[in-house]
């Protein structure tokens, strides 16, 4: 593991302009070696993370209060009442980000980050050095408009959501790996109409109920859903390799017995018919 001996205490904002406002805004970012003791009844205006690096520290948010050893840390939203310190004696070292945006919090509502929460991850997940990458790179570009922090943040957001675990579940990543025997198996039988969530389950034996439940978790849709969006995937793809096949055909190639059904549910997905979206691409 690269040592972090490198790194230094860094605090820096920056100030985009108001006139073009960046959907994320890194305001500051750091690396504490002795982490001092922090406490805001009124919380922090922007997003707040924090992690522990080396020893351990404790937060108390929302009512409850935490540890935060190696490989764990804390998101909090703008306005979250919080106090942390370091447990006595562990020498409590930490990594920091703060940050805001005029999408920042359509961001977060999307990946399901909207919320104070407690995050922690594998040792061996390629999360592990976002933050140590984050700094290094911030110490040697010239990014004087914050457009590389800002893709940073982005891209630490949504490792965070894969490969963080959130409430004792498993991380995205690990159900995604349970799930992906049946996902291949899925694209290669677009064509079967009568496949349903029976069938789906079988493929891993589990039961429906699971199955939906580990879908729902990781995607966000059921398993039929994940399904039917493969299937307009394909359609779309279909529609422009196949310029002169029947919609209804390209229809029966992705498992819908009549076009009206595959035009409805194409219609819902992409916002325009089949034949729309065979004439704009």
């Amino acid at each position: 593991m690269e040592s972090t001996e490198r790194l230094t205490h860094l605090r820096f904002v920056l100030s985009p302009s108001e006139e073009q406002p960046l959907p994320l805004t890194v305001e500051s970012l750091g690396h504490n070696r002795d982490q001092e003791k922090v406490d805001r009844p009124q919380g922090y205006p922007l997003y707040h993370w924090i992690q522990t690096e080396r020893g351990e520290g404790r937060i108390a948010y929302d009512d409850k209060t935490v540890s935060l050893p190696p490989g764990s840390g804390v998101l909090l939203i703008p306005h979250a009442p919080h106090r942390y310190a370091a447990v006595e004696g562990s020498g409590w070292e930490t990594f920091y980000l703060t940050f805001g945006g005029s999408a920042s919090e359509a961001i977060l509502e999307s990946l399901g980050m909207n919320r104070s929460a407690y995050y922690k991850w594998e040792p061996d997940t390629p999360f592990t050095r976002q933050m140590q990458q984050m700094l290094r790179r911030s110490e040697t570009d010239d990014d004087v408009f914050g457009l590389q922090l800002s893709a940073d943040a982005y891209r630490f957001l949504v490792m965070l959501k894969k490969y963080g675990q959130l409430h004792n579940n498993a991380p995205i990543s690990r159900n995604v790996e349970k799930l992906r025997p049946l996902i291949e198996w899925m694209e290669g039988h677009l064509a079967d109409p009568d496949i349903g969530l029976p069938e789906l389950a079988a493929v891993l034996g589990v039961s429906p109920r699971h199955l939906n439940g580990l879908f729902r978790q990781t995607f966000g849709l059921s398993p039929y859903a994940y399904f039917i969006n493969l299937r307009i995937r394909k359609a779309k793809e279909l529609l422009v390799m196949q310029p002169s096949a029947p919609v209804r055909q390209i229809g029966e190639l992705v498992g819908f017995r009549d076009a009206s059904h595959f035009v409805a549910t194409f219609r819902r997905s992409a916002s325009m018919t089949p034949d729309q979206f065979r004439r704009l691409h």
